[in-house]
């Protein structure tokens, strides 16, 4: 009776924070992660392992930081961007490197999967990586797994 009166109101979420290259390589990450309606805590792991590594965050740190992210990908810009961020503030050879980050995130699972691959594919284009450059870290990421 009483929740008819006075209904619960769910509360306001605190605004998104305005992404910056940090939090677009984590929302990219995330959105590889999830790519194949999988998040799978091997996924969760290694991205929370690469947020810690590039920025030197501590690992509650890196786990919050991911947390944001998640948020952030889940109601924020689509991938160009993000991509567009990270192309602003990112040199071309770390951008490379990022392309390795996210290429480890989609086969933390121990699993390749086409949309993974097809995300992957849409970042990498979308940082403005060459076509050998994606050729070769594709290459290096399937070597390794």
């Amino acid at each position: 009776m009483f929740e008819r009166l006075f209904p619960r109101r769910a509360p306001t979420p605190e605004p998104l924070p305005q992404p910056n290259a940090q939090l677009a390589l984590g929302a990219l990450l995330v959105r590889v992660a999830f790519a194949d309606k999988q998040y799978r805590a091997s996924e969760v792991g290694q991205i929370d392992r690469i947020l810690s590594a590039t920025f030197g965050l501590k690992p509650l740190e890196a786990a919050k930081l991911r947390a944001t992210c998640e948020a952030l990908e889940r109601h924020a810009p689509g991938t160009p961007e993000f991509a567009k961020i990270l192309r602003d503030e990112v040199a071309y050879d770390d951008r490379k490197s990022l392309a390795d980050a996210m290429w480890s995130v989609a086969l933390a699972d121990g699993e390749r999967d086409d949309e993974e691959e097809e995300m992957l594919q849409e970042i990498e284009n979308a940082l403005g990586l060459s076509t050998e450059d994606i050729a070769m870290a594709r290459q290096t990421a399937l070597r390794r797994d």
